[in-house]
């Protein structure tokens, strides 16, 4: 750009940076604050809550099953009904959000399922303007009797109970159901759609230790065995190598892995094989061992071996004083933490041994309000529109909680607030957004058949990356990607705190391992660690399932990232680019300095070497200089740090640019379910890939090579020349000072381009020429 020539902006400055469709935004939401009883990171929303305790001394002719009905304006709900009593008692809870409120009266009306649908039992009105405000921690309204009548005015009974305005921090909220969605609600439906809190099971690792097998006897007493073990815990199997022995006696000594969880429900099955022909094998007795038996350490401390009788299986053949014994090492692992999801998404690193928890206390607080979503996909078609029943789940440590359903809705408000204690702020929060495939004409319950629910999009937020007690409010992307390509699916609205309740024990955490000891003192291999992870998702997906509401297993899939492990040429892309990203300071320190040892800039190249001549002289400046330059530089980047935490990148991600090939392969079955043809293109594609790397691997096994075999004599010549040269320097550097070697060595590294030549240096050559075993390879 020519000297004095302004930039054209236009008018009103530089223009605004281009839209980031993909793009993490900062908002301004209105907090609650205040007395919002807990709730200060979310709005603050109203409800008229309806308790319907119970009912007494209901009058009716005949035989009936009572129900209450709750009608507001246009709204309805209904309790369940009670099969043949005269006093019901239902405990419900409904709640109507106060800004679709349009009507001025409240009307309860006592039903029965057996009489005609006009008919009931009798009704009571109730005049809003009465109803009290209740906002915790204010105490809990007391229900009261109210008469209710019947058409001639009559009394027909009694109804306890309770109405009151209050907000989303009521203790009542998780339990209501809201009776102003868009369709009517059974008790079965509205228990899918509620706001619940789950506890993840405490996992241990199961170790099995089988030592060996005594007094094993056959049907054919000439038979040689081929005898290996078979241990089971649930669904999870595990076999020894086949031991082959004239002998009674079997020996293995072989480790077997297992995940259980608390309480634990299931028995260890050992059994005792044997290897009849190559598809058959017969069980030669078996055992069942309750977790009672099992030691529990946190340590590396030995377990001591126990003997067990084998039983024989029901119709097996007889054998004549049958007394096969099994010796075992039985332990449950409390050091380890049982790990669930990748490492690097590590939301909990505390061990299974609640006795050493107190070696990590609680540092911090971590509080979440979910907001609201916005611009979401329509999922379904209802009345002719486009519709969406939205709920997220966030998921920290043992604790997940999950929001209310919206239903109907493209723009859901949820206004939730969750807390979490924090023992290692080096961990990652994890929000994920739903569409609830179960409610509806065509949905789960309604069908029958099992639906699974739609992931809209996920949000990690990682701890460490947040300022102490700062509210971070934002609004993130939900971000889709399928095998037809990227696909922005809304955005969510969160605010985030992390406050420290112990600085000191906050900066500690820096110095301490981020496993517990037992990964470092006895490490697990990558492989065990994966076949164990996808048990313990599978169990954590088989214990939340149970809960009431269920908290659906591909939920916990996806939260749990259970199919990171797959391949995929997209990520494989974006590890390799962030790879280079990550060493571009260092390729770019090496291009600037080649262009200082060639003259480039000869200002520059003169100020690095009398820099150079300073440091060598005066070889105490070089730490100094070294870490004060750091120092300098980082205060430097401060005024540029980071206004947000990361979110996901599309670009980083590789996301955009991604073949759509490459992505239907990723999101593949295992085992494919390709046509052989598919397979066959991606099979030659990978092994054109595979051929590149080969290469480069072996580019740097050849120079590694090269390296050794010059003292291996290989090439007698060249290794003489290199020991004499070895013996030359040794001289040099020893009669002459350190300082004058090092300047003329820097001195000739850096020389002007007029003193160099275009052909590779003398010891480029010298090394090229060494030879590698290139040779022996086939």
């Amino acid at each position: 750009m020519a000297t004095g020539v302004l930039p054209r902006f236009g008018p009103f400055g530089p223009p605004p940076p281009p839209h980031d469709e993909f793009g993490i935004k900062e908002t301004r939401p209105r907090l609650a604050g205040g007395r919002a009883g807990g709730y200060d990171l979310v709005e603050r929303m109203e409800y008229l809550y309806v308790r319907v305790v119970k009912a007494r001394d209901l009058r009716w002719g005949g035989d009936l099953d009572p129900f209450a009905e709750v009608r507001l304006g246009g709204h309805s709900c209904a309790t369940r009904h009670i099969e043949k009593t005269a006093s019901p008692e239902w405990n419900d809870v409904f709640a109507f959000s106060r800004e679709r409120i349009q009507a001025s009266f409240l009307e309860v009306a006592v039903r029965g399922r057996g009489l005609a649908k006009d008919e009931f039992v009798g009704r009571a009105h109730f005049d809003l303007a009465d109803a009290p405000l209740r906002v915790p921690p204010d105490s809990a309204l007391a229900p009261q009797w109210y008469h209710v009548f019947d058409k001639k005015g009559e009394r027909a009974g009694e109804v306890m109970m309770a109405v009151w305005f209050g907000t989303q921090a009521d203790e009542c909220f998780p339990l209501a159901v809201h009776a102003d969605a868009a369709f009517a609600l059974d008790a079965k439906l509205a228990a899918h759609i509620r706001c619940k809190q789950y506890t993840v099971p405490r996992l241990w690792y199961v170790r099995v230790n089988v030592i060996e097998a005594r007094d094993i006897v056959f049907a054919d007493k000439t038979r040689v065995g081929e005898v290996f073990v078979r241990t089971r815990i649930s669904s999870q199997v595990h076999k020894t190598k086949t031991c082959v022995s004239r002998l009674p006696s079997y020996g293995w000594n072989e480790d077997h892995l297992f995940v259980a969880a608390e309480p634990f429900e299931d028995h260890l099955f050992i059994s005792v094989e044997d290897r009849v022909k190559v598809d058959k094998e017969e069980v030669i007795g078996h055992v069942h061992i309750p977790f009672t038996d099992f030691e529990r350490r946190w340590d590396a401390r030995p377990i001591r071996p126990r003997w067990y009788n084998l039983v024989r299986p029901e119709g097996a053949a007889k054998i004549e004083k049958f007394s096969a014994k099994i010796c075992v090492r039985l332990c449950l692992e409390g050091g380890y933490r049982v790990l669930s999801e990748p490492v690097h998404y590590l939301s909990d690193v505390r061990p299974a041994a609640r006795e050493l928890w107190h070696k990590r206390p609680p540092i911090g607080l971590v509080e979440l309000g979910i907001h609201n979503a916005f611009g979401l996909s329509a999922m379904r078609t209802r009345d002719g529109r486009g519709s969406c029943d939205a709920y997220c789940v966030a998921k920290y440590g043992v604790k997940w909680f999950r929001t209310q359903t919206v239903i109907d809705s493209l723009a859901p408000r949820f206004h939730q607030q969750c807390y979490w204690d924090v023992h290692d702020h080096c961990t990652v929060l994890t929000v994920a957004v739903f569409h609830n495939c179960q409610i509806g004409d065509k949905g789960g319950l309604v069908a029958g058949d099992p639906v699974k629910d739609v992931l809209l999009g996920k949000v990690r937020i990682r701890l460490s990356t947040l300022e102490t007690g700062r509210i971070y409010t934002h609004a993130y992307p939900l971000i889709s990607l399928h095998g037809g390509g990227i696909r922005k699916m809304g955005e969510l609205q969160l605010a985030v705190r992390f406050s420290a309740t112990s600085t000191l024990g906050l900066l500690q955490t820096y110095a301490q391992p981020h496993l517990p000891p037992m990964h470092y003192h006895h490490p697990l291999s990558i492989v065990h660690q994966e076949m164990l992870r996808r048990e313990a998702v599978a169990i954590i997906a088989h214990r939340l399932g149970r809960m009431d509401p269920p908290l659906r297993r591909e939920c916990v899939e996806h939260l749990c990232e259970a199919h990171s492990h797959r391949w995929s040429m997209r990520r494989s892309k974006a590890h390799f680019f962030r790879l280079m990203a990550a060493l571009a300071p260092l390729f770019a320190a090496l291009r600037w300095f080649v262009d200082v040892c060639h003259w480039k800039n000869p200002v520059t190249t003169i100020a690095v070497h009398i820099i150079y001549a300073m440091l060598v002289c005066c070889p105490n400046l070089i730490v100094p200089t070294f870490f004060v330059y750091k120092f300098m530089l980082g205060l430097w980047n401060y005024r540029c740090r980071p206004r947000h935490p990361w979110h996901v990148d599309t670009k980083v991600s590789h996301a955009e640019m991604a073949h759509l090939d490459e992505l239907d392969e990723e999101f593949d079955e295992f085992p494919t379910a390709r046509p052989p043809e598919v397979v066959r293109m991606r099979y030659d594609r990978l092994r054109s890939l595979g051929a590149r790397i080969q290469e480069m691997v072996g580019d740097v096994a050849a120079h590694a090579e090269r390296a050794r075999c010059v003292m291996t004599w290989r090439d007698p010549r060249a290794t003489a020349m290199y020991l004499l040269f070895c013996l030359f320097i040794a001289a040099i550097t020893f009669l002459a000072p350190f300082q004058a070697v090092a300047l003329l060595t820097g001195f000739y590294v850096m020389r002007h381009p007029r003193l160099r030549q275009r052909l590779p240096d003398v010891p480029a050559n010298f090394f090229r020429r060494l030879p590698c075993k290139v040779d022996c390879l086939l």
